[in-house]
């Protein structure tokens, strides 16, 4: 099922459809403000472990990144010293996945993990799902380096291939193509990993 989301005037009712997909251990394909990705609440393990059988990704061996609402969503699910508090705070919104050591709340399929990354996109859709559900989403991203372009951008087209995979797919808009710049905080030495969208100075 398709289902048209705007980015500044985002129906309440209709972000509602999604969460009710969402509580009920549904995936959904969703916009961000890089690309488009597959989602799933993040508490629910059952659910990410769909999401990791259908991008052929092992959850004991990959990373996983969650979507939080805000920067105080991000410290209930990681931890967060003082100084990538203020990075973090200086780059969000914004297309950038922070690298950060895992914390206690999330599901025993993140626990043998030291580290989740951690998104709060400048995508109004993205973030009131968030907030709606109120747990973060599980996010990974849809495209794959060898993709068509055009089927991970075009959200007709994106239903038309992935439709019968998911339980959603919210039409926000054409997606992008560059991901999101990847910065490692777990440590004290922070590093650019991977140089998306995002621009900042370490």
């Amino acid at each position: 099922m398709l289902l048209k989301l705007y980015d500044k005037d985002t129906n309440i009712r209709d972000v509602l459809k999604v969460v009710n997909v969402l509580r009920d251990g549904g995936l959904i394909i969703y916009p961000t403000d890089t690309v488009y990705a597959i989602g799933c609440d993040a508490l629910n393990v059952r659910a990410v472990e769909r999401i990791c059988a259908i991008k052929g990704v092992n959850p004991a061996k990959h990373n996983l990144s969650i979507v939080c609402t805000d920067l105080s969503g991000v410290a209930e699910y990681a931890k967060v010293s003082n100084a990538a508090f203020r990075l973090m705070k200086s780059c969000l919104p914004g297309p950038f996945t922070f690298i950060l050591p895992t914390g206690s709340r999330l599901p025993k399929i993140f626990k043998g993990k030291r580290e989740v990354g951690v998104r709060v996109p400048d995508s109004n859709i993205a973030r009131t799902i968030a907030a709606e559900l109120g747990n973060p989403l599980l996010s990974m991203s849809l495209r794959d380096d060898d993709e068509v372009v055009e089927y991970s951008t075009d959200p007709e087209l994106i239903d038309e291939k992935y439709g019968n995979l998911v339980d959603l797919v919210v039409d926000g808009g054409y997606g992008g193509l560059v991901p999101s710049t990847v910065v490692d905080c777990s440590s004290d030495e922070f590093a650019i990993i991977r140089q998306g969208k995002g621009e900042v100075d370490l």
